[in-house]
């Protein structure tokens, strides 16, 4: 009888193993030292060694995820630009090593332990981002995985009261990680959010191999290449072992208008040599951010020649559009006309407004956005009949290139002619350029009452507690201005 109870009490054990709510620490004393007080020296002996500044906001970072021996140091970059930051919740996006799946999972309920201490899991975060159907709570695939913990102990040390959400990656569909990457563009308009991208870069290649592996891989990232990384996937090339975050983390990037730094890139024939230069894996440590509100667009102007050559896109496009109904392709020289910025293309004919449409995400290239949004400002304003071929010689074209978007934290921010709006509540948003309420000579409560009604919203909307508004500043320029 004893037997057969420790029979079925094993079984218990066995199976609760995946159900815990505190999922214990499992490499301490491999990847990292398990004694509380060794564990914060080591850390903190990486961050004093690391120098790391970003004239900006903090909105994620790379880190290696190897044994403290091997790429701490790397990794105490990344750390070392936290500290002094305040943040509600981390999100931390790794790799599955030991596990075949499809889809994300997530880590939903309860906490993380470390010989630091317990992290809470931010539970409303982690059901937010979990309403996509490529993401499970299976937590079977977060044992024996190192990836996420060996991230904790160095937030511990630059953060306090904040919670995490531990996000690990399977195999993604592209359009997925681009929806997960839109569900935390979304919550990050709602807390301080920091992401934690963990991953390695080439695994055992030759230095000097690896090293211009590396510095390839590193210069896509500079980029915000998502694409360039994706098409590096299927070809196999196993640039990072976490590709798949990492392509989702440089989506968000460019979603939200962030810049890239590179802090530090070592790889283990650096930071271990003894152990040779035949088979090394590359460690990189990067920050993305947002520039200062007041430097958003100050750094940001493109020459008249830059300016004419938008314009001679837009009307072409919509030259041979309207008349023949086929799509004109585009090549420039200019690196600026290839950055991805979002844009607004605003028609008008004889003064009057005939069509404006935009997109907000900066997601392509500014020349073949001009192109595809002059096309949909002339046949898919919903305010307006399409435009027409014959009408084409009265219409004006104006191009309003838009900075990164900025969450307003007092009314009292906003000012009329430099700032563009938009509001969100719910399902409802709306958005006004910058140089609309100069025209109709609104005050700022007019212009806010406006930008209520262009939403669907009343127009004392913007008073609500539940809304979020957005400012930012545009490049302003139209044909009248540069070209007749």
């Amino acid at each position: 009888m004893v037997k057969i109870v420790g029979f079925f009490v094993g079984l218990i054990v066995s199976f609760s193993a995946y159900s815990q709510i505190i999922k214990d620490y499992e490499f301490a004393g491999s990847f990292y030292p398990k004694d509380e007080k060794e564990l914060a020296k080591q850390v903190d002996f990486y961050l004093n060694m690391a120098s790391s500044s970003v004239e900006g906001e903090v909105l994620g970072i790379i880190s290696p995820h190897a044994g403290y021996v091997f790429s701490g140091e790397v990794a105490g970059f990344s750390y070392k630009i936290l500290e002094g930051k305040k943040f509600d919740s981390v999100v931390l996006l790794g790799p599955s090593h030991h596990y075949l799946f499809k889809g994300m999972a997530i880590w939903e309920k309860g906490a993380f332990s470390t010989p630091l201490g317990v992290i809470k899991i931010d539970e409303a975060l982690a059901r937010e981002l979990s309403t996509l159907e490529c993401v499970s709570f299976e937590k079977k695939y977060f044992f024996h995985e190192h990836c996420l913990e060996v991230q904790l102990p160095f937030l511990m040390r630059v953060l306090k009261d904040f919670k995490i959400v531990p996000v690990l990656f399977g195999k993604v569909l592209y359009q997925d990680l681009e929806r997960f990457a839109t569900r935390l563009m979304e919550a990050s308009c709602k807390k301080r959010i920091l992401i934690v991208v963990s991953t390695d870069l080439s695994h055992y290649h030759p230095y000097q191999e690896a090293v211009k592996i590396d510095r390839e891989t590193i210069s896509y990232i500079e980029r915000k290449d998502a694409t360039r990384l994706w098409l590096s996937l299927q070809l196999n090339e196993q640039r990072a072992c976490g590709i798949y975050p990492l392509i989702s983390f440089l989506i968000y990037a460019n979603k939200v208008g962030a810049e890239v730094k590179i802090l530090k890139y070592a790889n283990s024939g650096d930071t271990y040599p003894s152990l040779g230069k035949e088979r090394v894996v590359g460690y990189l440590s990067a920050v993305i951010y947002k520039k200062n509100k007041e430097d958003a667009m100050s750094d940001y102007q493109l020459t008249k020649d830059e300016k004419v050559t938008l314009l001679k896109i837009a009307r072409a496009t919509l030259e041979s559009y309207l008349k023949e109904g086929k799509l004109p392709k585009f090549e420039v020289d200019s690196p600026r006309l290839k950055e991805k910025r979002g844009v607004f293309v605003t028609l008008k004919k004889k003064g009057d407004l005939r069509g404006c449409i935009g997109r907000i995400v900066a997601d392509t290239p500014l020349y073949e956005a001009v192109s595809k949004i002059a096309i949909e400002s002339a046949t898919g304003d919903p305010r307006f009949p399409p435009v027409r071929w014959e009408e084409l010689k009265d219409i004006e074209i104006e191009i309003s290139v838009l900075s990164p978007f900025e969450k307003v934290e007092s009314l009292d921010e906003i000012q009329v002619g430099r700032d563009g709006l938009m509001i969100r509540k719910g399902l409802y948003s709306g958005l006004l350029l910058p140089q609309v309420p100069l025209e109709y000579n609104w005050d700022r409560i007019t212009f806010l009452q406006h930008l209520c009604l262009k939403a669907g919203l009343p127009p004392q909307a913007y008073k609500d507690k539940d809304v979020t508004i957005y400012k930012f500043t545009a490049l302003v320029f139209s044909e009248s201005e540069l070209m007749k």
